[in-house]
């Protein structure tokens, strides 16, 4: 029999984590007031509420309009390690959205955020380098954490962090040095990617390739990989069970065998049936990388002495239906004909 009774609990659907959102426009202006409440409660209530909203993009630049960003400021530099990790995840949920981007680099978030690198809570340092990494997938993100000297900290906190941690780093640091990879080299990352190339993690590895192909690009780069003997490391890769590992592994040897020491290393090391196993590859971009890699080897007269016997393989490859292949197979097999 039904009585008048009521629960004390709440209704199901309302979480006591958050904070109560109010309707329609008056949503966003008031969780900005209670992100300056004085009462921690309301500030992480308010925290919480905010990422539930901000998945919506309209919502994110209306969070823009109100001034959220200068509140968030205030946060990142909160004395509660839960209110700091809710701010970091607030930003990374921003920097998803294209207005959120331009906003964080245009309010100088990423100087602020960068001195939660060495927070103790995981959860928050991962929220930070999260932000990080999407930051460095953009030129202007790139530019800004290059231009706030970040890159040098970075490296030093590869081998210290957490696996999760360390592939967002490893991934920053890629977008980073394509664009520059003076600091990088300045910071002696070669030895760092050489023991993460080995990692037991495909997630590390992948990362760590992407990140030595990109150190491999400038002349000072490829000279510093041979030196640090990386280049057997990279030929060893190329049987890695990843398709991506194997694909960067490729591409850092094509940049690296581009100068003589890297030619014979990569000889030596046994590269070239490796690379010719490659060129079969489905993936287009590792087939690529590996026809490049090829004609590099084949400037060598022992690396054209084991690709002449080669060369119908090589021929297979200008009915490629990509075009980027057919002509990096001719060009291969250009080099491997060559006679004196």
């Amino acid at each position: 029999m039904a009585t008048a009774r009521i629960s004390e609990l709440l209704p199901t659907h309302i979480d006591p984590a958050r904070a109560p959102v109010a309707f329609g426009k008056r949503a966003l202006p008031r969780l900005m007031e209670e992100l300056q409440c004085e009462e921690l409660k309301s500030r992480q209530m308010a925290l919480c509420s905010l990422c539930e909203l901000l998945h919506n993009p309209e919502k994110a630049y209306e969070a823009l309009h109100h001034g959220c960003l200068e509140r968030l400021k205030v946060l990142l530099k909160d004395q509660d390690g839960f209110v700091r990790m809710k701010t970091s995840e607030v930003l990374h949920q921003l920097v998803t959205h294209s207005v959120g981007r331009e906003g964080v680099l245009q309010n100088n978030m990423l100087s602020p955020l960068s001195e939660l690198i060495d927070e103790p809570w995981d959860a928050c340092r991962e929220k930070v380098h999260g932000v990080f990494k999407m930051m460095s997938e953009f030129p202007a993100g790139v530019t800004s954490i290059c231009s706030l000297g970040l890159v040098p900290r970075l490296v030093m906190k590869i081998p210290v962090e957490c696996e999760n941690i360390r592939e967002l780093i490893l991934s920053t640091l890629s977008g980073c040095m394509r664009l520059d990879a003076r600091p990088a080299l300045a910071s002696d990352a070669v030895p760092v990617l050489k023991e993460q190339l080995q990692h037991p993690s495909a997630h590390i590895r992948r990362a760590a390739s992407a990140a030595t192909m990109a150190i491999s690009v400038p002349a000072e780069g490829k000279v510093r990989v041979c030196e640090e003997k990386v280049v057997p490391v990279l030929v060893k890769l190329l049987s890695d069970d990843e398709t991506e590992v194997r694909s960067n592994a490729a591409g850092a040897l094509m940049y690296t065998s581009i100068i003589t020491q890297g030619k014979y290393q990569a000889l030596e090391a046994g590269a070239v049936p490796l690379l010719l196993r490659l060129i079969d590859s489905e993936d287009v971009a590792s087939c690529a990388y590996a026809l490049r890699a090829l004609t590099c080897l084949a400037q060598a007269p022992s690396g054209r002495a084991q690709l002449i016997h080669n060369l119908p393989q090589l021929e297979e490859r200008l009915c490629h239906p990509a075009s980027i292949i057919q002509r990096a197979a001719a060009t291969a097999i250009r080099v491997v004909s060559w006679t004196p």
